[in-house]
C-alpha cells in the first residue's frame, strides 16, 4: 500500500505579493492587546485604549502592507486608515450625545404624566416632597410640545411659499440678471445670520408694529422662518437647476406656456428633493432658543392660542429648567425633567428627518416602466 503525500498548495500568481483578506482583522486584534497593555501600565480608559489602539492598527496595517505589498499600496493603506479614523471622529460627538440625552432622558420620559401634563401649579415645594418621600416627579412638557408644533408649524406656512417662490424666480425667470444676483447674495448672507439676530428683528418689527411688550407665538414663528426661508431658497434652487431643460423644451413645443410648464412639469419632476430640504429646513429651526426666549417669552401653562399670550417650546422649557430650578435646593427634578424634554426633541428631530427620507422615496420620479 503507497501513501500519497499531501501536495503544497501553491499561492495564485493574481494574489501574490497581496496581503491575506484577514490581515486588516489580525491587526486589528494584535492592536486592541497592546493598547490595553499600554494603556494598564499608564492608567486605563476606554477613551484612551480606543486611540491608541487606533495608532497601532494604523501602523501595523500599513508597515506590514509596505512590507508585502510595496510602498504604492501602503500609501493607499495610509489614506484609507487617515479617511476611515476622520470619520469615526467625526461619529464620537453624535453617539456621545444621543448616548448621554437617553441615559438622562429615559427616566423623565416614562415617568407617569410626562408627555400629558405642564408645569401649571408645579412648585418648588412639590419637587422637594419628590425628592425627600422618592415620590414621582409631577409636571411634564405637554404645554412646551403644543407651543413647539405650533410655531413650527406656522413658521413652515410662512416660509415655504416665500422660499419656494424665490427659488422659482431665481431659476425660471433670474437669467443672472442684476436683481437675481442681489437676491442670490442677500439669501446667502441671511444664512449666516445668527438665530439671535432674527429673534431681535422680529420683536423689534412687532413692537413697532402692534405695540412694546408684544410677545406670542407668532411673532416667534416670524423670527423662525428668517432662518427658514434661506434654506428653503437654497435647497429648492438646486433641485429645480437638476431638472432637465429637455423637458421645459418639450412643454414648450407643445405650446405650453411658462408658467404652466412650471407647475406641471419642473415642480413635480423636482418636488421629493424640495419637500425633503423643507423638512431638513423644519429639523433646523425646531430646537431653537433664543429667538423662542426673545419673542414669545415662557409660559408654564398651555396655551393654544398662537397669536396671543406667551408660550413655551421644547428649547426654552430646557433652558429655564436648567438655569433656573423650580426648586433651587433640590434641582434634581428640573434636571430631570429637562433632560427628558431634551430627548423628546431629539426624537422629533430624528423623525422629521426620517420623514424627509420618506417623502424624497415617494416622490422621486419613477424610473423604468
Amino acid at each position: 500500500m503507497t501513501v500519497t503525500a499531501p501536495v503544497a498548495r501553491k499561492r495564485s500568481a493574481l494574489t501574490k505579493g497581496q496581503l491575506p483578506a484577514f490581515a486588516p482583522y489580525v491587526v486589528l486584534v494584535v492592536a486592541l492587546v497592546l493598547g490595553a497593555a499600554i494603556l494598564a501600565l499608564i492608567g486605563f480608559n476606554a477613551f484612551g485604549w480606543g486611540v491608541v489602539s487606533a495608532i497601532l492598527f494604523a501602523i501595523g496595517l500599513v508597515g506590514w502592507s509596505a512590507a508585502v505589498e510595496g510602498e504604492r499600496k501602503a500609501r493607499d493603506k495610509l489614506a484609507t486608515c487617515l479617511i476611515v479614523g476622520s470619520f469615526l471622529v467625526a461619529l464620537l460627538p453624535l453617539i456621545s450625545v444621543i448616548w448621554t440625552v437617553l441615559v438622562n432622558g429615559i427616566p423623565g420620559i416614562i415617568t407617569p404624566g410626562f408627555l400629558t401634563t405642564s408645569m401649571n401649579g408645579v412648585t418648588g415645594s412639590l419637587d422637594n416632597k419628590s425628592v425627600d418621600e422618592g415620590t414621582k416627579v409631577l409636571g411634564g412638557v405637554y404645554h412646551a410640545l403644543v407651543g413647539t408644533v405650533q410655531i413650527t408649524l406656522l413658521a413652515t406656512v410662512i416660509s415655504v411659499p416665500v422660499g419656494l417662490l424665490t427659488a422659482i424666480y431665481l431659476v425660471e425667470y433670474g437669467n443672472d440678471r442684476t436683481l437675481a444676483r442681489a437676491i442670490t447674495f442677500f439669501v446667502d448672507v441671511m444664512t449666516g445670520i445668527p438665530s439671535i439676530v432674527a429673534g431681535l428683528f422680529a420683536a423689534a418689527f412687532f413692537f413697532a408694529v402692534v405695540g412694546p411688550g408684544t410677545k406670542t407665538g407668532a411673532v416667534a414663528a416670524v423670527a423662525l422662518s428668517v432662518l427658514m426661508i434661506p434654506v428653503v431658497v437654497r435647497s429648492s434652487e438646486e433641485m429645480l437647476k437638476i431638472v432637465p431643460n429637455e423637458l421645459r423644451e418639450a412643454a414648450y413645443a407643445l405650446g405650453v406656456r411658462k408658467w404652466r410648464t412650471i407647475l406641471k412639469v419642473v415642480i413635480p419632476t423636482a418636488i421629493s428633493g424640495i419637500a425633503s430640504g423643507v423638512t431638513l429646513a423644519i429639523a433646523r429651526v425646531i430646537g431653537e432658543t433664543a429667538p423662542i426666549l426673545v419673542t414669545a417669552g415662557f409660559a408654564t401653562t398651555i396655551n393654544n392660542n398662537v397669536f396671543g399670550g406667551w408660550m413655551a417650546s421644547l428649547p426654552t422649557f430646557i433652558y429655564t429648567q436648567i438655569l433656573n430650578p423650580t426648586s433651587p435646593s433640590n434641582p434634581d427634578p428640573s434636571s430631570q425633567r429637562a433632560w427628558g424634554a431634551a430627548l423628546v426633541l431629539i426624537i422629533l428631530v430624528m423623525l422629521l428627518n426620517l420623514g424627509a427620507r420618506l417623502i424624497a422615496r415617494i416622490f422621486a420620479p419613477k424610473t423604468g416602466r
